[in-house]
């Protein structure tokens, strides 16, 4: 189990040049639980995480973990603790999953100090976790998209962070494979009690999976809290610019969302009286 770590966003801003991309956020995220941050593209999903994982320093404000900001903190500490899966990451031609997750161990390793029990033990249980033990001698690249996505889910499992930040994991996974990756996180955050914080462009997905939703638009944060206080028709309208239904999941019962085409409106007006 780990211990709980407390990250947040105080003031938060963050630009690309002169176009600010994060303007005054805060975001408190809830320890030991699953955040998923949702919003249409170029919201600044992407922008917070990278930032919150310290890969982007903001024009102002602050990421701490522990009230501690992450970018004064020293690498190979901030490593012990959390970790990143980004976007489309890349291995190198020819490396096997195990090899691959065992790059994860390298915050806790010193300059020249080679793998020990400890590391192994901790790879064999990343590998077991991911459920990918059966594939740790084939090449990563020989591998299908949701195969591939679980080994560089273990390489952050074999990092033993406690607060792991993911983005877009889900992406170019069908829909079987999606529900595999995120299951694996969901059973890490309730066996270890790691935070998770992940962004999510699949709605049904996303308040199927958070404990905390977290809806952004042009940087900021329009609503936060358990999925079912926070999705409705008027937040997918504002976030998204769509008219929706939202009504119960019929197998967990969080809010899922039916948008309405054009084509479907246009067939069920209603009649007017003659």
């Amino acid at each position: 189990m780990t211990r709980t770590r407390t990250l947040t966003a105080e003031a938060l801003s963050v630009s690309f040049g002169q176009r600010p991309v994060i303007d005054g956020l805060d975001l408190a995220v809830p320890p030991g639980e699953v955040t998923i941050i949702i919003g249409a593209n170029a919201s600044g999903k992407s922008t917070l995480l990278r930032t919150m994982a310290r890969i982007l320093r903001p024009a102002s404000g602050a990421v701490t973990l522990d009230g501690r900001a992450v970018h004064e903190t020293p690498s190979r500490e901030l490593a012990k603790v959390l970790g990143l899966l980004p976007q489309s990451p890349l291995a190198p031609d020819g490396i096997t999953v195990r090899d691959l997750v065992s790059r994860g161990r390298h915050p806790h390793q010193g300059l020249f100090r080679a793998a020990s029990a400890d590391d192994a033990a901790a790879v064999a249980r990343a590998l077991a976790a991911a459920g990918v033990t059966d594939l740790a001698d084939r090449p990563v690249d020989a591998l299908s998209g949701g195969q591939r996505q679980r080994a560089w889910i273990a390489m952050a499992l074999a990092q033993e962070p406690e607060v792991l930040l993911l983005d877009e994991p889900t992406t170019y996974l069908d829909v079987a494979h999606q529900i595999d990756v995120l299951d694996c996180v969901a059973d890490l955050n309730e066996q270890r009690g790691t935070t998770v914080v992940i962004v999510l462009h699949e709605l049904a997905l996303a308040a199927r999976y958070a404990d905390h939703l977290v809806a952004l638009s042009r940087g900021r944060i329009v609503a936060a809290g358990p999925p079912r206080d926070v999705l409705d028709a008027d937040l997918v309208r504002e976030v998204f610019g769509i008219d929706a239904v939202v009504v119960p999941d019929p197998v967990t019962g969080a809010p899922l969302v039916v948008p309405r085409s054009r084509r479907h409106q246009s067939h069920h007006q209603p009649e007017h009286a003659s």
